[in-house]
């Protein structure tokens, strides 16, 4: 079976081709710009050329149909017809308390997807605008809906309870959810494997740090704890993401700078973070380049963001009562040799000892901990599409 694995965006739609014989990638893109003027696909089939279309595009259903067309192609397409695809998985960022798995889609599904607008304004409206779209261009094979947060949903009420009044949890589901769970889900299972132990007898701790950066706790299978909230913009100090903060500060502000309720969402979400403390970009490889030419802020931006990571190491080690391995997984996670080996700097006493010259690598799933570490340390290049391409061929079949 071919399973297509659709993530869309409010603009965007990434896409991939899956052979679910030998897990391999057919072909891979991204509809950009969908519904405003410029609207491009890029279209990377296996061993051939990219190809590059440019089109205006009105909607995500257009979107799809450009996708479609693409694939079948007699050039640069990857199957003789739309027969060929099986099942479409769809990246759903929330699902609020609802499902802790993946799911087949029918309109009770639909339902919950709509239902958690308000807490995902910016993710569930395109995610569901994709699963209408390829409903209604492939009316005769499974949709199946894999949730960022349904990994999470294993956390006891003592982790993802706020103290709030109880009635704002009973009325509005206001609770911690945690997000990025599809990642935290692929490596901690490949941590797993390469700790040669069964997942449910391990205990890891993933760092998925890219733009958005987030970290769990696993102890024998399920997530006690993870640093995302309600919404993204809890936890880690990210790149123009505040992360934790004093509650009394987003009122402070508001009055101070006279913002309304959506300007200060916009202000903590995409002018705080890395951004907001270094003045130089939200990208950790501008503000490493700064901080080495001499800029203080860059300097202390850096130190910032390893101290939050530092302090929920120390504070998830306590709750597993030691750990077997941290795993550096995304963009930051994976490529950033620095970042890696300032946030591992002075754990000795947790066990963490990397070797400084193993971590000197980009993209590779490696063990970078010394000898005698008590804790591995490795690097797992995520793959999130696997994971979205795997449940959906389970529940198709």
């Amino acid at each position: 079976m071919k399973v297509l694995v659709v993530n869309a965006g409010s603009s965007s739609i990434k896409y991939q081709v899956v052979d679910m014989t030998n897990e391999s990638v057919l072909a891979q893109g991204l509809v950009d710009r969908v519904g405003i003027p410029g609207t491009t696909l890029e279209h990377k089939p296996e061993g051939k050329d990219k190809v590059l279309i440019k089109k205006d595009l009105p909607d995500h259903t257009a979107g799809m149909k450009l996708v479609l067309e693409v694939l079948v192609n007699p050039e640069y397409g990857v199957i003789k017809d739309m027969s060929e695809i099986g099942a479409v998985g769809h990246r759903v960022v929330h699902g609020g308390e609802d499902f802790a798995e993946s799911v087949v889609i029918d309109d009770k599904v639909k339902k919950v997807i709509k239902d958690c607008f308000d807490i995902a304004p910016l993710h569930n409206p395109p995610n569901l605008m994709g699963i209408d779209a390829c409903q209604e261009l492939m009316p005769n094979v499974k949709h199946v809906a894999v949730f960022d947060t349904a990994f999470h949903q294993t956390m006891e009420p003592s982790n993802f309870l706020y103290a709030l009044p109880y009635e704002v949890y009973e009325k509005y589901r206001v609770r911690r959810y945690g997000f990025h769970g599809t990642s935290h889900f692929y490596v901690s299972h490949r941590a797993a494997e390469m700790l040669g132990k069964p997942f449910d007898q391990c205990k890891i701790i993933t760092l998925h740090l890219g733009n958005g950066a987030s970290m769990a706790a696993i102890k024998d299978g399920k997530v006690m704890d993870t640093t995302m909230g309600f919404t993204p913009l809890e936890g880690l100090v990210m790149g123009t993401r505040s992360g934790d903060i004093d509650p009394a500060i987003v009122f402070f502000l508001m009055d101070k700078l006279a913002l309304n309720t959506t300007e200060a969402n916009n202000y903590f979400n995409k002018k705080a973070g890395m951004l907001g403390l270094s003045g130089v970009s939200n990208d950790l490889r501008d503000i490493l380049e700064a901080a080495e030419s001499g800029n203080e802020r860059a300097k202390i931006a850096l130190d910032v963001y390893y101290n939050r990571v530092k302090g929920y190491i120390g504070n998830y080690m306590a709750k597993l009562n030691g750990c077997d391995c941290i795993v550096f997984t995304a963009g930051v996670g994976e490529n950033g040799i620095d970042i890696r080996e300032n946030v591992c700097a002075d754990l000795d006493y947790l066990g963490i000892k990397m070797d400084v010259e193993k971590n000197k690598v980009r993209g590779k799933e490696v063990d970078v901990a010394t000898a005698d570490s008590k804790v591995r340390i490795f690097i797992i290049p995520t793959n999130e599409e696997l994971v979205i391409a795997r449940d959906t061929y389970r529940l198709a079949q």
